[in-house]
């Protein structure tokens, strides 16, 4: 839940704090107090486009901080998305969030006490916010937006089959333009086919292999100095074992050695420490015979074999040839070749390729096809759920005889939308499936079953829109919900009715309520006023938290705009106490 907001330098509110609690919130206020910036303000914080209009000249920025409050599993999928981002979630659990829009435009956001994107605002929102109000209203007058909420209220499972439709509609929409690009362009596929094929011929006459540029260099550089190396390996085996060109009085390495081991060994009986000392020199002695050994191998090896040398340098000018058009090395080519591998089978237009791209593309439409029916089965039986607990709604909300039906119709097929054959019926499908929802209202029996836009009055549709909002809330969603002015052209026994609604749903969630109706009001376990100040030279607004007689004195002003009132406030008192009883 969130449990507090602070707003500064907002439209009319300088600065001012909101102390929320669980359950139904309600704010109230005269026309123009400011209660609107409130919902501006749940915006900005959680990540809603900034308006530099609505920021005051001084100080010159607005400020929006909201502490948040999470529990079971949402807790922990929100934290770990915060804690991923870098932010810090306080010992208590709670996260501090904040929003700074200043008068030029500029916009900043903070979580956990860390700078972030805004856009990490509008994740968090998402998960623990819903914003119901007028504009929402007019949104899911959209046919689109309709078929979007029939399918979050027909729930998980049905969006999981939504997702997997997607999918199969997003990979045989591929096949289709890849079937109908290498039908168009066959002949600009060939000529580019043509010239990587002839790349990768001479690339596979050379054959060249990793790394083999810097071997050739390795071994040129050895036949070219092999004198030299042979001077120096010759010498220094001299040294160490003696050779083929010693002397016979000459001493090398191992016999000096030997000789040493020999002497301490023949004192060890003297001193016993002679005798490590000795055992030291003969490994000394071994590793020096190793080293002998390998040099003479070395020796061996050498080679100033003319013919080789020349072979090298005939290979490394034929790779420089391949490094010239290819790339800039061996391995470059090499992978210049794997990718001309890769693209010409991207440009294969044989008469055999097109013939399995259009079994698949078959496959796939047979696929669309059939889940597209079991979309639109799922949103038939999603619809009569649907418009059965919004019916149910209406009658509490003094439209007994009034029926919402959710008609699910066939998408029509534009000139160039894809389409899909079932059962000998042609369907015209898109990303969302083959169908169109349309919203009705049957007002009552026997009247015309209408469009929503064109089959109610401003003060029913404001009905229907509450009524439906309550069936969305209650299926689930965000446990914060905003309600602002959705109550708009009501009045009398439906106000009471909507009050009765929001207070049944904030049993279940953290509930903001901003309303103009006494009887919504009524029905609040924190009331908040929106009240002006225009004691100074600028109007500005703040917010306090009214109860028992202030409460009733802020309801006898909705009511008649007498809050002194003694019949206003006896009329407020009674349904405060009719609400209490209501919320038992």
């Amino acid at each position: 839940m969130l449990e507090e907001l602070r707003i500064t330098g907002l439209g009319v509110i300088d600065d001012t704090t909101l102390k929320l609690t669980t359950g139904m919130n309600v704010i109230t206020g005269e026309t123009g107090a400011g209660k609107t910036m409130v919902v501006t303000g749940l915006g900005l914080l959680f990540g809603g486009r900034a308006d530099a209009g609505r920021v005051r000249a001084d100080p010159g920025r607005a400020v929006v901080e909201g502490r948040l409050r999470l529990r079971g599993t949402l807790a922990d999928t929100v934290q770990t998305r915060i804690t991923e981002a870098g932010a810090e979630v306080d010992d208590d659990g709670s996260v501090l969030l904040s929003r700074t829009v200043t008068i030029e435009g500029r916009s900043r956001a903070h979580v956990g006490g860390r700078s972030m994107p805004v856009a990490m605002l509008g994740e968090v929102g998402e998960q623990v916010l819903a914003v119901h109000g007028q504009s929402d209203q007019l949104r899911l007058l959209r046919p689109a937006e309709q078929r979007g909420a029939l399918d979050r209220f027909a729930g998980p499972e049905h969006e999981k089959l939504l997702e997997t439709y997607r999918e199969a509609f997003g990979r045989w929409r591929q096949v289709v333009d890849d079937l109908a690009d290498r039908r168009r362009n066959a002949r600009a596929r060939s000529q580019e086919a043509d010239l990587l094929k002839l790349g990768l011929d001479e690339i596979n006459r050379v054959d060249p292999q990793p790394g083999e540029d810097d071997e050739l260099r390795t071994e040129v550089q050895r036949l070219e100095h092999a004198e030299g190396l042979r001077v120096a390996a010759a010498t220094a085996a001299q040294a160490l074992a003696g050779g083929v060109e010693t002397a016979d009085d000459t001493l090398d390495a191992t016999q000096l050695l030997g000789t040493a081991r020999r002497t301490l060994e023949a004192q060890s009986s003297v001193d016993p420490s002679l005798s490590d000392l000795a055992q030291r020199i003969e490994e000394a002695a071994t590793l020096v015979g190793d080293v002998s050994a390998e040099l003479s191998a070395y020796l061996s090896s050498l080679d100033a074999d003319p013919a080789r040398l020349e072979q090298i340098y005939e290979r490394r000018a034929v790779l420089r040839g391949l490094t010239r058009k290819y790339a800039d090395d061996v391995e470059g080519v090499i992978a210049w070749a794997d990718n001309a591998r890769s693209r010409l089978a991207a440009l294969d237009t044989s008469d055999e390729l097109l013939e399995e791209l259009d079994k698949e593309r078959q496959r796939l439409a047979a696929q669309v096809g059939e889940l597209a029916v079991r979309l639109t089965t799922a949103r038939a039986e999603a619809a009569t759920r649907f418009s059965e607990a919004v019916s149910v709604e209406l009658a509490g909300l003094a439209m007994p005889h009034a029926r919402v039906e959710v008609a699910v119709l066939p998408r029509p097929a534009g000139k160039d939308d894809p389409t899909v054959t079932v059962d000998g019926a042609e369907l015209g499908v898109g990303p969302d499936g083959a169908d169109e929802v349309e919203l009705r209202l049957r007002a009552h029996p026997g009247a015309p079953s209408l469009p929503l836009q064109k089959g109610a009055s401003g003060g029913e549709l404001s009905r229907v829109m509450l009524a439906i909002e309550v069936v969305f809330a209650g299926a689930g969603g965000p446990p914060t919900l905003v309600f602002d002015e959705v109550d708009a052209g009501v009045g009398g026994t439906a106000a009471v009715e909507i009050g009765r609604r929001l207070a049944r749903l904030a049993r279940t969630h953290q509930v903001l309520v901003v309303t103009h109706l006494p009887q919504v009001a009524a029905f609040a376990d924190r009331h908040l006023v929106v009240a002006k100040d225009t004691g100074g030279a600028i109007t500005t607004s703040g917010v306090r938290i009214v109860e028992e007689t202030e409460r009733a004195r802020e309801l006898a002003r909705m009511l008649a705009g007498l809050p002194d009132s003694d019949l206003g406030i006896a009329h407020a008192e009674e349904l405060l106490a009719v609400a209490a009883r209501e919320k038992r």
